[in-house]
């Protein structure tokens, strides 16, 4: 009965790897080599060091990834805007119903002709939006590909 329990006992622990790294090697830079080392391998966006000096020893195809502080942000109030005009759309509509609800229809009209100018600004504001928006566009996230 003893025999039984020994041999469905388990080790316990993590299961070895196929092919284990196990050979070591060592070498030393200078204050600039290592600068430059640290920099690409930031700029790798990999996590661990080992393996990112392994794929620039073999070859192997290495990505960096940039990110771009100013087109972060513009996206970022770009994004802030469209809610801003969504939130501009919903009270529109409340301000329309409750001027027809609450008024005769000679003030209602007044209140929204007032209300059309103001809206017509901001039409023009949103066609300058859209126009910048392009040119950032056009300048600074197309891909120029040379011919």
């Amino acid at each position: 009965m003893n025999d039984n329990r020994n041999s469905k006992q388990n080790k316990g622990g993590r299961k070895p790897k196929l092919n284990p790294s196990i050979h070591r090697h060592v070498f030393r830079l200078t204050d600039e080599e290592n600068a430059k080392l640290l920099s690409l391998f930031e700029a790798s966006g990999m996590s661990n060091k080992a393996k990112f000096i392994i794929s620039q020893v073999f070859g192997k195809e290495m990505k960096t990834v940039k990110i771009d502080k100013g087109t972060v942000d513009f996206y970022m109030r770009l994004t802030s805007f469209h809610s801003q005009f969504r939130a501009i759309g919903v009270n529109y509509n409340q301000i329309v119903k409750l001027l027809y609800r609450h008024f005769s229809e000679k003030k209602a009209a007044a209140f929204l002709y007032k209300l059309e100018k103001q809206t017509i600004e901001l039409v023009q504001l949103c066609q300058k939006i859209i126009q910048l928006t392009e040119e950032f566009q056009a300048h600074y996230l197309k891909k120029q590909t040379k011919k």
